[in-house]
């Protein structure tokens, strides 16, 4: 798989973070940098469908996430 470089600034605080969060999880920073980045990316792109979705749900009665479980399960 090709991959690219990607060079961000962290403030020692968050650097530090990052240090011991992918100590405790036995991944190296990068590992733990990707999969935080996967996740993010895959909740931005549920936000989105969300927001897209919402005039649709809401024209038939789902206004909230309790309405949509209630009918499904």
């Amino acid at each position: 798989m090709k991959t690219s470089t990607l060079t961000l600034r962290l403030d020692p605080d968050l650097e530090e973070r990052l240090a011991q969060a992918a100590e405790r999880s036995g991944r190296s920073r990068s590992e733990f940098v990707r999969e935080a980045l996967r996740r993010q990316l895959a909740a931005t792109q549920l936000d989105d469908l969300r927001r897209r979705i919402m005039p649709f749900a809401e024209a038939r009665g789902y206004l909230t996430d309790e309405d949509v479980f209630r009918d499904l399960s």
